[in-house]
């Protein structure tokens, strides 16, 4: 479970051995040096520290949900839509920082504030929409890891979701042994997840002049508005925006109020495990696009991407792809299920066992493989519900993080606000259009 209270980071770090001081060396210039080096690695371990909720956090954008629209993104339109991945980047920094710096500033999570701030009518719907968004982001991650288990061990899918629920169990366990643990478990995931995508982008031979093309230059056509505005769909997650919320405050002290080196290092940790997860869906369209674009092949489901990379790549290339995909899963249900338990204490202030909550959240997933329904359907219906529950969580943290007296010193800069309010209006904006072409079938 989440630690919802303020803990002290450490502030003073054991001297390595072979470390003197300069009274000892005999000299004021090798005293500096020793100073100089002793300084560089407290940096380099403060900075370990620090590491850890944004990556946590950035597992919520390489979800399955990810795979589906970059694989069919690269797959029909090539590298024409990677520039929407990178705008989507930019926005999703900004929220998640704004997340972040929240928890810093109050020492609560977004649900504890909107409790704390709102009336008990609004609280109630917030929570509401803030519990329907976990329960379809659990849904879709939970089905991807269950596939993953499918393509890579030839398990049943019914097997292979009760499988996920235990390895998820056992992934939360490990948090028992405190919150750093819990966070290099996950961190280790999104590291096997860009090893996969590496490996991937090795066998495809991509052609780099094009990418660069469309990464800074915007194209789109009416035949690709509906892929395009479903990946921006599938990046701001609004379960993940409660959840880092949370994440920051195990390393928070009380200075952190008025102090901003927390909030630097956070800032340092958003840009780190954002522009990571950028860099993996990216080539995760880059993959798509030279493979099966390249070379005519269309596919329109993650089974089917896996099984055509074989004759086109070779082996290797398809147990990359599942592996990749299992890592993706397992990481994300066992965020989800963090942010499920974050939304309930936050806006209810009902605490349950996180194990207790897995389980519960396991019925929904089995139901739907149980009874047969198409995986890659249920992913895109499961974004659709993310789109609805958007804003419930966007604009309550540009509302909050605007007032001075509950943030101090954190508050927004006017700047932050402009670029909040219009990334706020950009996502809700290509969202409503998502619904409107999913629900005419204009799509």
């Amino acid at each position: 479970m989440v630690n919802m209270t303020d803990s002290s980071a450490p502030t003073d770090f054991p001297s390595l051995p072979g470390q003197v001081s300069a009274e000892a060396s005999g000299g004021v210039a090798i005293g500096q040096e020793e100073s100089t080096a002793k300084a560089s690695i407290t940096s380099r371990r403060e900075a370990w520290w620090y590491l850890g909720p944004a990556f946590v956090a950035s597992v919520a954008y390489m979800d399955p949900g990810n795979f589906a629209t970059n694989i069919e993104g690269g797959a029909r339109f090539g590298y024409e839509l990677l520039w929407v991945l990178l705008w989507s980047n930019a926005m999703a920094i900004l929220v998640q920082y704004l997340a972040a710096k929240l928890g810093i500033s109050t020492g609560k999570t977004l649900p504890e504030n909107c409790r704390a701030e709102f009336s008990r009518p609004v609280t109630l719907c917030l929570w509401f929409a803030a519990e329907i968004a976990a329960m379809a982001t659990d849904l879709a991650e939970f089905l991807g890891a269950a596939l993953g288990f499918y393509l890579l061990f030839g398990i049943p899918m019914l097997p292979a979701a009760i499988l996920t629920g235990v390895c998820v169990m056992l992934i939360l366990a490990i948090e028992q042994r405190g919150f750093q643990w819990l966070e290099r478990v996950i961190m280790a995931f999104v590291g096997v997840i860009g090893i996969a995508y590496a490996f991937e982008m090795f066998l495809s031979k991509p052609a780099w002049q094009p990418i660069l093309k469309h990464v800074v230059i915007p194209e789109i056509h009416s035949s690709s508005i509906y892929i395009a505005v479903s990946m921006l769909g599938a990046t701001v997650m609004p379960h993940v925006i409660y959840l880092h919320s949370a994440l920051v405050l195990p390393r928070r002290e009380a200075h952190d109020r008025t102090e901003h080196h927390h909030r630097k290092m956070e800032l340092l940790d958003v840009l780190l495990a954002m522009n990571g997860a950028w860099l993996i869906n990216s080539a995760m369209v880059v993959m798509a696009a030279a493979v099966f674009f390249g070379s005519g092949t269309h596919v329109y489901s993650i089974e089917a991407a896996h099984h055509t990379l074989t004759p086109l790549l070779g082996k290797f290339a398809s147990i990359a792809f599942a592996v990749a995909l299992l890592a993706s899963g397992l990481s994300s249900s066992t965020v989800g299920t963090m942010a499920g338990q974050v939304i309930l204490q936050g806006f209810l202030n009902l605490r349950i066992s996180i194990f207790l909550r897995r389980v519960v959240t396991m019925i929904p997933a089995i139901i739907v493989i149980a009874i047969g329904l198409d995986p890659l359907k249920t992913l895109v219906l499961s974004q659709a519900v993310l789109s609805f529950c958007l804003p419930f969580a966007m604009v309550p943290l540009l509302i909050l993080t605007q007032r001075r007296e509950l943030m101090g010193t954190h508050a927004n800069r006017p700047i932050t606000n402009y670029l909040a309010a219009i990334a706020t209006i950009v996502i809700l904006g290509m969202n409503a259009w998502l619904l409107f072409a999913m629900f005419t079938g204009k799509s």
